[in-house]
């Protein structure tokens, strides 16, 4: 079995890159994130005798010297006494090539909604599979959960490939299953690596009991996976959804006449698709009102001026004109802008204990706006069996299906498939203002459309 290894020159050093585990229970997750923490060396001193400690006393028997990795990220009491994760468990390391950001996300089915919630912002998702059991349901919601946020990387590590006699034909068999709902979810660059996260095969070390296997080991292929958010994004077009305007406040800045300090106006938040230019022609948009056209006189970070900015940089904006611009509005590249509209058809990945159902009222949050809507119909739910949509009259927890609402004020609406961060939104409940479901926006309002 052989995997390409990414090219090393797509990856730059340091550059910061995301990414999620997910997979059934017991498959080993907490354990291989605790492998790629312990082997990269990215443990401190204190914390792996904590770990040391707590392993010896509950008579732990593994490798990696008697350590329980999974208690490097198992950190909730009821996680530890459970032996289960609960919560996504966020670490930071670096090597000498890249520096990551990792969620380690529950595999239980009751937090699904967790799963998603790791996995919204990832550059890649990491799916475990029991080498001994193969594709379970809960890897097929966990695959269709990726390519429903259209995360750009998908690595499959097929995990205690060692209670298996490192055997070939099974990690051949799973890969193969893995291929097929793969190539039926629409991922079509799906990388399978056979590994043991409690021995350490394949994860950080390339193992001498797979000489089966020459591809890469799970660390050296997050090392080069390449990240949209390394290089200025010149594709997609400039969003900038406001989170908040500046005004002058307190003493006068040094280097800042009074007249200059006193007119001083900005819109700050994070850019969020796009290149933005001083100079640039922009449309600034506000829920009910006309469009508005200016150019772009100033972009401030820390305290600089910059010449440009790009995703996901979070920066502040000086426009010529002075627009009533408020939170919820969205600047964007002149011309480039979709019509706003009240009619949403999304599909949602339904997170709540009660089910959804036509006539219920919710909250939509759309990059920084919030607003009413009411659900017009539900249109389908997911078959994980089949991946087909079929007929459905409710959506219940952690389903996946496709849903219509109609919305109070009208927003510019883009097709997620065209803009990962564009074209999510949330259903929040506007009686506890918990969050409800993940929606993404179709492209328009076909029917049959799959999510």
């Amino acid at each position: 079995m052989t995997t390409e290894l990414l090219d090393p020159a797509a990856a730059a050093t340091g550059t910061l890159f995301r990414f999620a585990t997910a997979g059934s229970v017991d498959d080993g997750k907490s354990t291989l994130v605790g492998r790629l923490l312990h082997d990269s060396k990215a443990i401190l001193a204190d914390q792996l005798e904590s770990v040391a400690r707590t392993s010896a006393d509950r008579g732990f028997g593994g490798e990696a010297g008697g350590l329980d990795l999974a208690l490097l990220t198992d950190g909730l009491r009821a996680e530890r006494e459970q032996g289960i994760t609960i919560d996504v468990a966020y670490r930071y390391f670096a090597t000498d090539r890249r520096t990551f950001i990792l969620a380690d996300c529950p595999g239980h089915v009751q937090y699904t909604r967790n799963t998603v919630t790791g996995a919204s912002t990832a550059d890649a998702v990491v799916v475990l599979v029991d080498a001994r059991k193969g594709v379970l349901e809960q890897t097929r919601r966990h695959l269709s959960v990726v390519a429903l946020l259209r995360v750009p990387h998908v690595v499959v590590a097929v995990n205690k490939i060692d209670l298996t006699g490192y055997s070939e034909e099974v990690f051949a068999r799973i890969e193969a299953d893995v291929r097929r709902v793969a190539a039926e979810l629409g991922l079509h660059d799906a990388v399978s690596i056979p590994v043991s996260a409690l021995v350490g095969d394949n994860v950080v070390e390339r193992s001498a009991h797979t000489p089966w296997y020459t591809g890469p080991t799970l660390l050296e292929l997050l090392e080069t996976l390449p990240n949209t958010d390394d290089e200025p994004d010149g594709g997609a077009a400039f969003r900038f959804p406001v989170q908040l305007v500046l005004r002058p406040q307190g003493a006068l800045a040094p280097g800042l006449d009074a007249e200059a300090f006193r007119d001083y106006r900005a819109y700050a938040g994070q850019v969020v698709a796009g290149t933005v230019r001083v100079g640039d022609a922009v449309t600034v948009l506000t829920p009910g009102q006309e469009p508005r056209t200016t150019t772009v006189t100033g972009i401030d970070a820390a305290g600089l001026d910059l010449d440009e900015a790009w995703a996901p940089q979070s920066v502040a904006l000086r426009l010529a004109d002075e627009f009533d611009v408020a939170r919820g509005d969205l600047i964007g590249a002149a011309g480039t802008l979709p019509a706003p509209t009240a009619a949403l058809s999304a599909s949602l990945c339904w997170l709540a204990p009660r089910p959804l159902r036509p006539g219920a009222k919710v909250l939509v949050k759309h990059g920084t706006a919030t607003v009413r809507a009411l659900v017009t119909a539900v249109e389908g739910r997911l078959d994980l069996d089949t991946f087909e949509v079929g007929p459905a009259g409710e959506l219940e927890l952690n389903d996946i299906g496709r849903a219509a609402l109609r919305l109070a004020a009208p927003l510019p609406l883009e097709p997620y498939a065209a803009q990962r961060r564009t074209g999510a939104f949330l259903v929040i409940d506007p009686q506890d203002g918990n969050t409800l479901a993940a929606g993404m926006i179709t492209a328009g309002t076909e029917a049959g459309a799959n999510p």
